[in-house]
């Protein structure tokens, strides 16, 4: 059998000329020594890795808000991160209580699931946040084990603002908890230790950006404890924790680890420490309102209500007559910027986390999908929004961290 060459393109015959500005839930653009950091091959178990882990750990601690040396990384998405977690921690029989307010909480619970445990499901209502009446009445009711949630649930931007309370419920009641903060860690407030997370999940690839394919579970002291004490091998070789501290706490072997991605990832996180959580916070919380405020001033309206609204990635509810796809397509094709369509509602999404969150690019963002809105036969005010914009930044205390 006669297998003919494929006849390829290189890349530069693929990509656009005039690189897309990636203002969607996900990745986000990197900062130049995050790139550069990740163009550089070494030995995956030298003396260079494991510095360079070793302080990817520490910089984690300080990240995580966590005393916690149980820190690990996978080679893989933030779902695959999610199913460490989850599938370390749950096994045959396991009663697990899932908090479900959209696409990627109900993900929790399907690995939850598939990993043997008995799920029961919290659902919300689309749009709000948990209610910490209902958490404790399920608790009650269902003594559960391991309980999880998501902080910032991207699908339709809606943020569980009281996980502080909620912490402090499951440990009331016994119960080990599972937080994912893929679009959230590094972007606004959460303290692990304090808030008495026992599990936190996060991508490179979102607020702490840097590139696709590397993440990060911290689990907390109770965590390990259950995962040692667990009563049968975990079944998923690549995702088992303890064989995980082989390479990220005794410098050996668990497998070829994506070194490139981990030297982008310390870059990454060297820089959110540089810049520090508090400003960092900051920043993002006053881009995000500028956002808001200018996308409000388009005539558009915000998905999520102020008080159950994720700042992280901001929802825009679409008129009847529109798609996400079609607005999606258009502001690419005509503006150059990257947003993203929704998991389900009527929406469409621009990211705030990380690089994302720079004056320029709001400007950027802002113009391009008014435009698109207009173009598409929308009646949108873009000279209004886009002065909207700069007056809130203005009067924004953080001003001066926004370029």
């Amino acid at each position: 059998m006669h297998i003919p060459i494929p006849q390829v393109e290189t890349l530069s015959d693929i990509l656009p000329e005039e690189p897309l500005l990636m203002m969607g839930a996900g990745p986000v653009p990197i900062p130049e020594a995050v790139a550069l950091a990740n163009g550089i091959v070494i030995n995956h178990l030298g003396e260079t890795m494991a510095r360079v882990v070793h302080q990817i750990k520490s910089m984690a601690g300080y990240i995580f808000q966590t005393a916690s040396p149980w820190v690990v990384g996978v080679a893989g998405p933030g779902s695959a991160a999610m199913e460490m977690a989850v599938a370390n921690l749950v096994w045959k029989d396991t009663r697990v209580l899932s908090i479900c307010n959209g696409f990627f909480s109900s993900r929790l619970a399907e690995m939850a699931a598939r990993s043997g445990g008995k799920v029961e499901k919290l659902m919300v209502p689309e749009g709000e946040s948990v209610r910490l009446d209902d958490i404790r009445l399920a608790l009650e009711q269902l003594q559960p084990e391991i309980i999880t949630i998501v902080q910032g649930e991207t699908s339709n931007t809606t943020h569980n603002h009281q996980l502080a309370e909620i912490g402090r419920l499951v440990k009331e009641h016994g119960g080990i908890l599972i937080v994912d903060a893929v679009c959230t860690l590094s972007t606004m407030p959460l303290q692990m230790d304090e808030w008495q997370i026992d599990a936190v999940i996060t991508g490179g690839q979102k607020g702490l950006s840097s590139i696709p394919g590397v993440s990060l579970v911290a689990f907390s002291e109770l965590a390990w404890a259950r995962i040692s004490q667990r009563p049968a091998v975990m079944p998923q070789w690549t995702l088992d924790a303890r064989l995980a501290t082989n390479f990220w706490h005794k410098a050996s072997y668990h497998y070829t680890a994506p070194v490139s991605g981990l030297l982008a990832l310390h870059e990454a996180m060297r820089l959110v420490c540089k810049e520090t959580l508090p400003l960092r916070f900051e920043r993002h919380l006053s881009c995000s309102k500028a956002l808001q405020a200018g996308i409000q001033a388009l005539g558009l309206s915000l998905y999520v209500k102020p008080e159950h609204r994720l700042n992280s990635v901001v929802g825009i509810a679409l008129p009847e007559n529109l798609s996400a796809k079609a607005v999606c397509k258009h502001i690419s094709d005509n503006y150059r910027v990257e947003i993203a369509g929704s998991f389900g509602p009527s929406i469409v999404r621009i990211g705030q986390m990380g690089e994302q969150c720079r004056a320029h690019n709001l400007f950027r963002a802002l113009h391009a999908l008014g435009c698109t809105f207009k173009d598409l036969g929308v009646s949108v005010d873009v000279a209004k929004a886009m002065a909207e914009l700069e007056n809130a930044l203005q009067r924004s205390k953080s001003s001066i961290a926004l370029t």
